[in-house]
């Protein structure tokens, strides 16, 4: 590449399993070039690799490496990258990660065999992956633990990374219920089991916080006027700080007890007024959907 042209690259890896392939679709669709399981010994070519000469923007890229790719060495791998950093090119990594007994369900489930451990249990291939990706893991970037996600919630925490950035931090907003576990991936656990709860109602328990019934009966708790207003001036305070340090990505979690009420409809009021001061949040409701 043209000196003074610096292509947008991020290196995607991490524990088989972990959701690599939906991190694949999930940057196609957001209009990434995607090279998977490209030899190393590639990678600098395709970075130096001429612009485009007939006026088409270039996409960024992302090259999928883990245990597979031909000639794989995390150490050599991370070295690699801090010489092109160095040299002034923007690469990532980004580190898919997950428990070793979310992965062991994971492969018996798919009844797939671990790509370490082809002809033994998968607990041992687990264990073998995670010592020698420690150098890469270490050296991410991004990091994103796919235990508690599924599909759907995991593209979607992609898409809130790496679509196209507006000024400041990208700001995402979850509810969750704390019978289910706190979210590995908040920065900020805010807990609204203060509020009166809607469960306790027979009227209101079958619906949820996006309900105007549950919203009008959680907004009458003496204490929830102060307590928003609060919130609101704290996140006021804290988001242009996270950006000023340089955090390019937040998320939020609002709980109550099961996440279907109280933590619903403040996610959905607290999105609101930040949209009002020129945030953009992506809102995820975790445990809204029936289990």
């Amino acid at each position: 590449m043209s000196e003074g042209q610096h292509r947008r690259l991020v290196l995607v890896t991490g524990m088989s399993g972990a959701g690599k392939s939906t991190a694949v679709r999930t940057l196609e669709d957001l209009g990434w070039e995607v090279v998977d399981n490209l030899p190393l010994m590639l990678l600098d070519r395709l970075l130096d690799a001429p612009a485009p000469t007939d006026g088409d923007e270039e996409r960024p890229l992302a090259v999928v490496v883990d245990a597979r790719t031909r000639g794989f060495d995390p150490a050599r791998t991370v070295a690699r990258i801090q010489k092109r950093r160095e040299q002034g090119d923007d690469v990532g990594i980004l580190f898919l990660d997950c428990t070793g007994a979310e992965l062991v369900r994971r492969f018996s489930e798919t009844r797939r065999r671990h790509p370490l451990a082809p002809d033994r249990p998968a607990e041992d291939g687990i264990a073998r992956e995670r010592e020698l990706l420690q150098p890469l893991r270490q050296a991410a970037d991004q990091l994103i633990d796919t235990t508690d996600l599924n599909v759907h919630t995991l593209a979607q925490e992609l898409r809130s990374r790496f679509a196209t950035p507006e000024a400041g931090v990208t700001l995402s907003i979850m509810s969750f219920g704390f019978a289910r576990g706190v979210p590995r991936n908040a920065d900020l656990v805010l807990d609204m089991r203060f509020l009166r709860n809607p469960h306790w109602d027979p009227e209101l328990k079958p619906m949820t916080g996006l309900d105007q019934p549950v919203a009008d009966y959680v907004a009458a708790d003496p204490a929830y006027a102060e307590a928003l207003d609060r919130i609101d001036g704290l996140l006021a305070l804290l988001l242009p700080r996270y950006a000023a340090e340089g955090k390019s990505y937040v998320t939020i979690a609002f709980g109550c007890t099961g996440g279907r009420h109280r933590s619903v409809h403040v996610a959905e009021t607290i999105g609101r007024r930040l949209r009002g001061r020129g945030f953009s949040p992506t809102i995820l409701h975790r445990d809204l959907a029936p289990h």
